[in-house]
């Protein structure tokens, strides 16, 4: 008997369906495949799994638990997503990790679902995550944010948009991390970083805006647009005399477009509710 002649044992996939599963990945016949799916040799697909149209699932891959997979999403090689949390509250609740569309998600990256009944780990569209990633149980992610090698993201955390995070660092559980935020690599990003900011360091640290990100994001850069009242709400923020929470104060007392109202409301949260509070200046920026 040659590779070639064994059959698949779980599902009977009909040639109008347009799925391709290789003889050599197991999947469990209750699990929802859409049309234009493909999965590799060894990859293994649970019985509540739910794949979107035209996604590719690539050799030895592992989808397990609740899981909810959208449409033309690329999966490589020894990534497992869905598996229980690394949480030692978890006391095997059906909770779920829901993951939308155009995702890349690279080699052995792993996104755990959450830990309490009802919860949810939730992943946007247009993300990249490269190869050793990990996110843990109810992390939450925007859309089209880039994650580089290695990022180590722990339970509780929230992206947002268009955020790039940079290789081989840790992100402490709870943390905060802003739209169009960039984080150097290996900063211990253990503190919120606000949106539109540049940060990095042992610890981290601020450093100033996000100043490529931003001229590539399309904010008005004419006098009195959005991106030259950013770059004067900032300066009130982090080189003035006021402390943090009296320089809100003052730029709440303007008129704020929607660039710099985000960049304060998120301070104003941090600040207020968040169990890390925002990540400081560095001192020498004055």
């Amino acid at each position: 008997m040659t590779m070639s002649d064994l059959s698949h044992p779980f599902v009977e996939i009909s040639e109008s369906s347009s799925v391709q599963v290789h003889s050599l990945a197991v999947v469990d016949p209750r699990a929802e495949l859409g049309s234009g799916v493909r999965v590799g040799p060894g990859a293994v697909v649970g019985p509540e799994v739910k794949i979107g149209s035209n996604t590719w699932i690539g050799p030895n891959v592992v989808l397990d638990g609740r899981l909810t997979l959208g449409e033309s999403n690329r999966v490589f090689p020894g990534a497992c997503l869905g598996l229980e949390p690394q949480d030692l509250k978890y006391r095997g609740a059906s909770t779920e990790v829901v993951i939308g569309d155009r995702n890349t998600i690279r080699e052995c990256v792993t996104i755990n679902r959450a830990t309490e009944e009802g919860d949810q780990t939730l992943i946007g569209d247009e993300n990249l995550l490269m190869a050793y990633c990990h996110l843990g149980h109810n992390c939450i992610l925007g859309n089209r944010i880039v994650m580089s090698n290695g990022i180590q993201v722990a339970g509780h955390v929230f992206i947002e948009d268009r955020a790039v995070i940079g290789g081989c660092l840790g992100v402490h559980q709870f943390v905060h991390i802003g739209r169009l935020a960039m984080v150097g690599g290996m900063t211990r990003v253990d503190r919120d970083v606000p949106p539109y900011c540049l940060a990095e360091g042992h610890p981290g640290r601020l450093r100033g805006l996000n100043l490529v990100g931003l001229r590539r994001s399309g904010l008005d850069k004419k006098e009195g647009g959005e991106f030259r009242q950013l770059q004067k709400i900032w300066t009130l923020l982090f080189r003035s005399d006021y402390v943090l929470a009296e320089a809100l104060e003052v730029a709440f007392s303007e008129e704020l477009l929607p660039a710099a109202k985000h960049l304060c409301m998120f301070l104003n949260e941090s600040i207020k509710t968040s169990r890390r509070g925002p990540m400081p200046k560095r001192v020498d920026l004055n």
